[in-house]
C-alpha cells in the first residue's frame, strides 16, 4: 500500500537517512523505534508529505489515505466543543448535513419537486455514509480516551495540551485512514486510556506506524519493529520482545564479522607494509591495496542499552517512617480528591502511584511533598531529605550552563571525574558535557534534570512522569538508577514496563482513600483481576464467625509492656535531643564553611589553618552525633516492633 524506495534525507551536511527502503503492507502494525534524534518523527513527516526526500521516492496506492498524529497538534485551539472538533473528521457527512438543513429551511416556503428530489438524494447519501450514527461513534471514542460524558460539550480551548491532543487523536481515529501515523500516542494518556488504545489498534482495519518509547505498548500492538539507527533502518518481524532477542543474535553475528574483518585488514596491511618495497611482490601488494579499497566495511556494534553503575548514596540515613498522612482531606470545590485518608511510607519503599487521570495522583504527590494545603496531618519522619522531579523543572535548568556546570551547581563536593561518570550513566558522551543546556532536546534536558535529582543526595525522591520524553535506552538507564538508589521514592508513571522494573508497592486512589497493594505491579494486576472477578460473583450470606476470646494479659506481660513503653518514652526524648544536637552542629559547620570561603580567611595562612583545625574537629563531632542518633533510632524501632 506504501513503498519507500532508496530514500535519502539530509539536514544541512548531516545525513539523517541514506538510501533506505521500506514497504508497508495492509493491516501491518509497525513499531518505529530508535534513540532520540535518530529521525523517527522525520520519517513520519516524509511519509505524510510534510517534508520532501533529497533522493529516492515514496509511492502509495490511490486509496491509501493518511492520518498523522504529531506533537505539533498540542498547540491547536478552538472555540468549538470537543465533540464538534472530533466530528470534523466526517467532512463529506458534515457537508451533506449542512446542505440538508438548508434544503429543509427552503421547504418551509418552497415545495417544488426540484427541492424535494435534491433533499432526498442528500438524505440517501447521508444515510449510506452512516451519518445518523456518527455522533455516537465520536462519543464512544472520546469516552474511551478518558473524557467524561458531561465534558463533550465543553470548548476545546478549556482543556490542557495533553487533553487537546486526545481530541485530535479521536478526530484522526474517526476518519479511519488506510494508514495511521502515530507519533508518541501514549505520551498524554493514562493507563485505562492506553489499554483502550491498544485494543483499538489491534482491531483497526488499516495499517499503523507507531513511534513509541513504551515497551509494553509496543509489545501489545506491534507485529513488526523497524529500528532507526545510523542513517539506516532494520526490520524485525514480531513485537518488541522478539526484536530484542533477534537483534541480540544479529548483533553477535555482526560483531563477529566486524572482528574477523578487522583481523583480515590488519593482516593485509601488514603484508603491504612488509613487501611494498620489493619489486617481486609489487603485483601482490597492488592487488591487496585494491582489495582493501573495494572492501565493504562492517560496522562495529554499538551498545545503546549500556549497563550503568550508580553509587551516590544519600547524605543521611532517615528513620524507619519516612512520612505519615493521617485523616487527610483534599477537595477542589465540589470535587473531592481525598477524604480522611491515611497512608504511611516506610524507609526503602519504592511506590508506584497509578490510576486514571483526574483521580488525584499529582495532587497526592504534592501533598506528600508538602506543597499542597490539606485538612489533616502530614507528619515527616526523622532526617528526611526530599527532592521533587516534574517536567516543569526542565524550565529551571540554567540554559547558559554546560552539563558539567549544571551538575556542579547542585553538588560541588563531587569531583569532575565523578560527575563525568554520572553523565556517562545518563548517556552523555565525553564531548556532550560541554554542550550548553539551551541546545539540548527535551529528552536530553529530562536526563540532565534526573541526574541533578539523583545527585542531590536526598533520601526521599518524588518523581512525576519521569519517563516522558525519554527514549528506550534512557528509560532503561533510569530503571537501573532507581533500582540501585538506596533511598525511598514515590513515582507517578503510566509506563508499565518502568513500573514493573522499579516498584515494590502499588498505590491507587479509590473511594477518596489511598489504597496500597504491598507487592510488584505484576502481582497487583493478578490481584485486581481476581478482585474484579469476585465482585461479579453473586453475594452469599456470610457464615457466622466464631469469635475467639482474647487471652487476658498476665501481670508479667503487663509489667513487661509498661517497662518497654517507659523505655520507649525515654529513648524518644534522647532521640529528640540527639537530633537537635545534629542540627546545631550542622548549623555551626555551615557558618564555618562560609567563613573559610571569605578572602580575608583563605588569604591568611595562619587564620585558615586555625579555621581548618576547628572545621575538622567540628566534622568529627558531627559524625559522632550522627552515629549516636542512628543508634538511638534503631533502638526506638526495635522497641516499637516489640510493642
Amino acid at each position: 500500500m506504501l513503498s519507500i524506495n532508496n530514500l535519502s534525507f539530509f539536514f544541512g551536511q548531516r545525513a539523517l537517512y541514506e538510501n533506505i527502503s521500506l514497504h508497508i503492507k495492509p493491516k501491518e502494525r509497525i513499531g518505529l523505534i530508535g534513540v532520540n534524534g535518530a529521525g523517527k518523527s522525520t520519517l513520519l513527516k516524509l511519509i505524510n508529505g510534510d517534508l520532501q526526500p533529497d533522493e529516492g521516492d515514496i509511492s502509495k496506492a490511490k486509496d491509501c489515505s493518511l492520518g498523522f498524529l504529531n506533537q505539533d497538534l498540542l498547540s491547536y485551539q478552538s472555540e468549538d466543543s470537543i465533540l464538534e472538533v472530533a466530528m470534523q473528521a466526517f467532512e463529506r457527512q458534515n457537508q451533506l448535513l449542512h446542505e440538508i438543513n438548508i434544503l429543509l429551511k427552503k421547504m418551509e416556503t418552497d415545495y417544488s419537486d426540484e427541492i424535494i428530489n435534491r433533499l432526498a438524494k442528500r438524505q440517501e447519501e447521508f444515510e449510506a455514509l452512516d451519518g445518523y450514527s456518527l455522533q455516537s461513534k465520536a462519543e464512544e471514542i472520546l469516552e474511551g480516551l478518558g473524557f467524561k460524558t458531561e465534558e463533550l460539550t465543553q470548548p476545546l480551548k478549556e482543556f490542557s495540551g495533553g487533553w487537546r491532543m486526545r481530541v485530535m487523536l479521536a478526530k484522526i481515529l474517526l476518519a479511519k485512514p488506510a494508514l495511521l501515523l502515530l507519533d508518541e500516542p501514549t505520551n498524554h494518556l493514562d493507563l485505562p486510556s492506553i489499554e483502550w488504545m491498544e485494543n483499538y489498534i489491534n482491531n483497526y482495519e488499516g495499517a499503523v506506524i507507531i513511534v513509541s518509547h513504551d515497551r509494553q505498548f509496543l509489545n501489545n500492538t506491534a507485529n513488526r519493529i523497524v529500528e532507526v539507527s545510523r542513517q539506516n533502518i532494520r526490520s524485525f518481524s514480531g513485537n518488541y520482545d522478539f526484536y530484542m532477542e533477534e537483534k541480540q543474535l544479529q548483533d553477535e553475528i555482526q560483531q563477529n564479522a566486524f572482528e574477523n574483518q578487522q583481523k583480515q585488514i590488519k593482516d593485509t596491511e601488514r603484508f603491504i607494509t612488509r613487501f611494498k618495497a620489493k619489486a617481486t611482490k609489487a603485483r601482490q601488494v597492488q592487488s591487496r591495496v585494491k582489495a582493501l579499497e573495494r572492501m565493504e566495511k562492517v560496522e562495529e556494534v554499538r551498545d545503546e542499552n549500556a549497563t550503568m553503575h550508580f553509587n551516590f548514596p544519600p547524605a543521611k540515613q532517615p528513620g524507619k517512617i519516612i512520612l505519615e498522612l493521617n485523616d487527610v482531606s483534599k477537595a477542589y470545590g465540589p470535587k473531592t480528591i481525598l477524604e480522611k485518608a491515611t497512608a504511611q511510607i516506610i524507609r526503602g519503599d519504592k511506590i508506584a502511584l497509578i490510576g486514571a487521570n483526574g483521580k488525584g495522583k499529582s495532587t497526592l504527590l504534592r501533598i506528600i511533598s508538602g506543597n499542597e494545603e490539606i485538612e489533616g496531618e502530614r507528619k515527616e519522619g526523622y532526617h528526611v531529605q526530599e527532592t521533587f522531579f516534574a517536567q516543569h523543572q526542565l524550565e529551571a535548568l540554567h540554559i547558559e550552563n554546560d552539563l558539567l556546570q549544571e551538575l556542579q551547581s547542585v553538588n560541588s563536593e563531587h569531583t569532575e571525574t565523578e560527575l563525568r561518570g554520572l553523565l556517562g550513566c545518563f548517556l552523555f558522551s565525553d564531548d556532550d558535557i560541554f554542550k550548553k543546556i539551551k541546545v539540548l532536546s527535551g529528552g536530553e534536558k529530562s536526563r540532565v534534570a534526573l541526574a541533578k535529582t539523583l545527585l542531590s543526595e536526598a533520601n526521599f525522591l518524588l518523581l512525576d512522569e519521569p519517563t516522558n520524553h525519554l527514549d528506550i535506552p534512557s528509560v532503561n538507564m533510569l530503571v537501573q538508577a532507581i533500582q540501585q538508589y538506596q533511598g525511598t521514592c514515590v513515582i507517578v508513571s503510566h509506563d508499565r514496563h518502568f513500573i514493573r522494573q522499579v516498584a515494590n508497592k502499588i498505590w491507587f486512589i479509590e473511594d477518596h482513600q489511598i489504597k496500597e497493594y504491598p507487592g510488584t505491579y505484576e502481582e497487583y494486576l493478578i490481584w485486581m483481576k481476581n478482585r474484579e472477578a469476585q465482585a461479579t460473583k453473586p453475594v452469599e450470606a456470610p457464615k457466622p464467625v466464631k469469635q475467639e476470646k482474647k487471652k487476658p494479659e498476665t501481670d508479667a506481660e503487663r509489667n513487661a509492656r509498661r517497662q518497654l513503653e517507659n523505655q520507649l518514652k525515654k529513648l524518644k526524648n534522647e532521640l529528640q535531643k540527639a537530633e537537635q544536637s545534629v542540627e546545631e552542629l550542622e548549623g555551626k559547620k555551615a557558618v564555618l564553611e562560609d567563613e573559610m570561603a571569605k578572602p580575608s580567611v583563605y588569604g591568611n595562612p595562619d587564620l585558615l589553618a586555625e579555621k581548618t583545625q576547628a572545621f575538622d574537629k567540628l566534622n568529627g563531632e558531627l559524625e559522632e552525633a550522627n552515629e549516636a542518633w542512628e543508634g538511638l533510632m534503631m533502638e526506638v524501632e526495635e522497641i516499637e516492633e516489640q510493642l
